[in-house]
């Protein structure tokens, strides 16, 4: 076989296991994962000895964690990625962990992704100011590698205070592991899709991240989809 077609043949693998990794993932939770881990927001935020625990103001609570070192990447971060948006947001993007373009500047969504996502939110009538972005992790993982369970452990406390400050009417899953990981199942981000959630009380959607419809432009279609879905569902919240 002539070298480039070979090449070509890696190529392809590479692209078709990537898009299989943004489907399905690499982490599987078993029966007993999900009966230990699955918690209301009011036990993981019974934190009485964290100096937060009773801080009203997004504000407030980044002054409070912004030193956080409870996992290894507080050592290796250039900034902690909080969140930004509107502290009254009806609406609530949460992806999986800040890239290297956030980590240098210290804000979520600030790159190629992040322009995207300003389109796709410019799509349903949204802007970035009115809503609030932020990720699972405050920090980002070297070289952008998948977040471990034990570090979205660690962040997410810090997570459901800001969705206990905010008070959101939707939270929109950027990505498979952001909608795994707060609804704790195993289904592939196709399951997943195309329904809305309820997370504790809030409508939850979860749609592709971003960053896979740069890799996967085919994906854009069922992404807009999904929007139609949220912006339908929040108008009718509205009219209420």
């Amino acid at each position: 076989m002539p070298a480039k077609e070979i090449l070509e043949l890696i190529d392809n693998t590479k692209r078709y296991l990537m898009q299989q990794q943004d489907l399905f993932g690499n982490i599987l939770y078993t029966d007993k994962d999900r009966a230990e881990k699955t918690q209301s927001k009011e036990e993981i935020l019974q934190f009485s000895n964290e100096p937060w625990a009773n801080v009203n103001s997004l504000d407030e609570f980044e002054k409070n964690i912004d030193t956080c070192v409870k996992c290894p990447l507080g050592h290796t971060r250039l900034n902690f990625v909080f969140g930004v948006g509107s502290p009254k947001a009806e609406v609530m993007f949460v992806g999986e962990a800040p890239g290297a373009d956030e980590d240098a500047q210290g804000e979520p969504f600030v790159g190629r992704a992040g322009q995207l996502l300003n389109k796709i939110l410019a799509a349903v009538n949204l802007k970035r100011e009115e809503v609030y972005i932020c990720n699972i992790l405050k920090c980002r993982p070297p070289n952008n590698r998948d977040p471990e369970p034990i570090e979205m452990e660690s962040c997410t406390p810090h997570l459901y205070k800001q969705i206990e400050i905010i008070k959101p009417k939707f939270i929109i899953c950027l990505g498979r592991i952001a909608g795994q990981w707060l609804l704790q199942t195993n289904e592939s981000l196709t399951a997943l899709r195309g329904k809305i959630h309820d997370f504790h009380g809030t409508k939850l959607i979860v749609t592709y991240h971003p960053a896979a419809l740069l890799r996967n432009p085919n994906w854009k279609y069922p992404t807009w989809e999904d929007m139609k879905m949220f912006r339908k569902a929040y108008d009718e919240v509205k009219a209420q």
